[in-house]
């Protein structure tokens, strides 16, 4: 087999080819245009009869900068795989070859891919990109609704601390267009800032609430079975959906609560054989989402709640017994992925 690493920028992509054994057998630089992606195949088919397991694309897992050189490969027929940054990084450090350049990391991605066999394979995108896409702009524009309602908050208390906005209340379009009316009685630049941003608000929800209604259809469609997990939301699903990017990519349940940050981590040595700690890795996005589901049925809604009561009695607090019903419902949210 011929490991094919590379090294990717917004222009130009320098690959490097080794053997099995990880001898550097050769090494090309290529623009990042569909020209320049079937010169690489073209230059990569000198390679393909050197072995029945032909040739595999090593790239680095960042799909921002190869994610166009990706999409060419697979289309081509080749078999690509995805490295993380971290392990890039550690086969650099292990070479014996001094200092940083493109050949240097692009042979480090191939010797990570050669090293972890088990690593995943790309495959073209699915429906499952559109829901994180979505998912990803409703949170860009709460996260700038939240900022314009602080704004606002300060500007209404200057020209009149009176006016009393409820928590989250800027969220209602209602509230909004009362306080627009209010504005009508002040003058000066604080009164327009304000209007202006009240607007801006209105607009900012009008495109949240039409993200959601559109997320609401699609996750309907792909994942019936985990909306019925309890606690579990469309917007969670819509996280956790998009995130996974295809559950087939994990070949069991530890595996896919690895993925979510959910499987302790096992720090032993001699005598504490067993002990674990917390794991802070994983997709943060997903164990966000679990963390909401997990608050939802302690609360009572679904069985979550009779499970923290048996881990209180048991002597844990709150926040470890949130952490253990974390996990198991990792394990309820592979079954309903695998089911839909």
């Amino acid at each position: 087999m011929v490991m094919i690493g590379t090294d990717s920028h917004k222009r130009t992509h320098t690959v490097v080819a080794v053997d099995e054994v990880g001898k550097r057998l050769g090494t090309k630089t290529v623009r990042t245009n569909s020209d320049g992606h079937l010169a690489l195949v073209e230059w990569a088919a000198q390679y393909a009869g050197r072995d029945e397991a032909g040739v595999r694309f090593a790239l680095e897992d960042c799909r921002h900068l190869t994610r166009r050189l990706e999409s060419d490969l697979l289309a081509a027929g080749q078999r690509v795989i995805r490295v993380p940054t971290r392990l890039m990084a550690g086969a650099r450090k292990a070479s014996r070859e001094p200092g940083k350049s493109d050949p240097i990391d692009a042979e480090a991605v191939a010797l990570a891919a050669l090293r972890y066999p088990d690593l995943p394979m790309a495959e073209l995108d699915g429906p499952a990109r559109e829901v994180k896409l979505l998912s990803d702009h409703r949170r860009d524009l709460v996260v700038q609704r939240t900022r314009i309602a602080a704004q606002v908050r300060w500007h209404l208390h200057e020209l009149d601390p009176d006016l009393q906005v409820p928590s989250r209340g800027l969220r209602r379009q209602r509230l909004v267009r009362d306080l627009l009316v209010e504005l009508e009685r002040f003058d000066g630049v604080v009164a327009r800032l304000a209007q202006r941003l009240l607007e801006r608000c209105q607009e900012l929800t009008t495109q949240i609430n039409a993200l959601e209604k559109e997320l609401r259809g699609l996750v309907q469609t792909l994942a019936p079975s985990l909306l019925e997990v309890p606690g579990c939301g469309v917007l969670s699903a819509a996280v956790i959906l998009g995130e996974t990017a295809g559950v087939h990519r994990f070949r069991n349940k530890d595996a896919f609560a690895r993925f979510t940050g959910t499987a302790p981590v096992p720090v032993w040595s001699g005598s504490s054989k067993g002990k674990v700690r917390l794991n802070r890795g994983g997709n943060r996005s997903v164990n966000c989402a679990l963390h909401m589901i997990a608050v939802t049925q302690a609360r009572g809604i679904g069985p979550g709640r009779a499970y923290t009561d048996k881990q209180l009695a048991r002597g844990k607090d709150r926040v470890a017994a949130l952490r253990l019903l974390r996990r198991r419902l990792s394990d309820v949210v592979f079954t309903a992925l695998r089911t839909d």
